[in-house]
């Protein structure tokens, strides 16, 4: 009986790789590959690229993916502290800027700082168009951290606030100093999967206007590919998005499988 399982296991198994197999060699044999190379690997338009997808697309990409990340770190803790007061008011707001920022899309919030706040409020965001995109980032990822956060802040033991408590510490020093700490080990794997996302998004800031110098991959990308008419470019940007998001990737999974190792 158990020789007849693995005999149907093996067949199984060998039927769905004859299956891959066929598929892949359909999509080799049937793929025109002088014109794909032509459209997506052009070496010309490539070489057009060069230095400033490097020099301007990549590093504004990274650069506005630390300032998103940082300032919504920065204000999703103090959200989340919110959230967790006893006084209702803070609570009150923490929940519904959690719940506007996270309920609409980021392309939106950047569209209303860039443009409706000012008609609105007659503000003028410091920055000019990457200001505004940047805080709209930060505000959308400040509402995500802000969840993430409390969440870890709830997950640590309510033994360790009682025995810091029992020391003399003070409740903001047992928050800062015993609670935030443990709180971020457990969270570090979710907000670097925030990062990765930020780091996608800073493709949403062409909504609030760029010039040649604040361009990020995707908008550097675009403009190639209408200068010319291939598709190059954006095979060369995903690339190098690949390039920074997945070493971050397999560093969350190292991160987790450490984790339950120490678990």
């Amino acid at each position: 009986m158990a020789l007849r399982k693995r005999t149907k296991n093996r067949i199984y198994h060998l039927g769905t790789y004859a299956v891959l197999a066929a598929i892949l060699i359909w999509a080799v044999l049937s793929t025109d590959w002088p014109k794909v190379a032509h459209q997506f690997a052009n070496p010309e338009v490539a070489a057009k690229m060069f230095p400033g997808i490097i020099t301007i697309a990549l590093k504004n990409t990274i650069l506005f993916t630390l300032v998103a990340f940082f300032g919504g770190l920065v204000l999703g803790i103090v959200l989340a502290l919110m959230k967790l007061s006893e006084v209702g008011p803070f609570r009150w707001v923490s929940t519904a800027w959690i719940e506007l920022f996270r309920g609409l899309p980021a392309l939106m919030t950047i569209f209303a700082f860039a443009y409706m706040l000012p008609i609105a409020l007659d503000v003028r965001i410091p920055g000019g168009s990457v200001g505004a995109g940047l805080l709209g980032l930060v505000c959308v990822a400040s509402a995500y951290m802000a969840e993430t956060i409390r969440a870890g802040i709830q997950a640590v033991p309510k033994g360790q606030t009682e025995a810091s408590r029992s020391l003399g510490m003070s409740p903001m020093k047992t928050m800062f100093w015993v609670v935030l700490p443990q709180g971020f080990r457990i969270i570090i794997p979710p907000m670097t999967n925030e990062f990765v996302l930020l780091l996608k998004d800073t493709s949403l800031m062409f909504m609030a206007g760029t010039t040649l110098l604040t361009k990020e991959l995707t908008t550097f990308a675009r403009d190639g590919l209408t200068q010319n008419a291939s598709a190059t470019p954006f095979v060369m940007a995903a690339l190098l998005y690949l390039v920074v998001t997945i070493p971050l990737t397999r560093f969350v999974a190292w991160l987790e499988r450490r984790m339950a190792k120490e678990r």
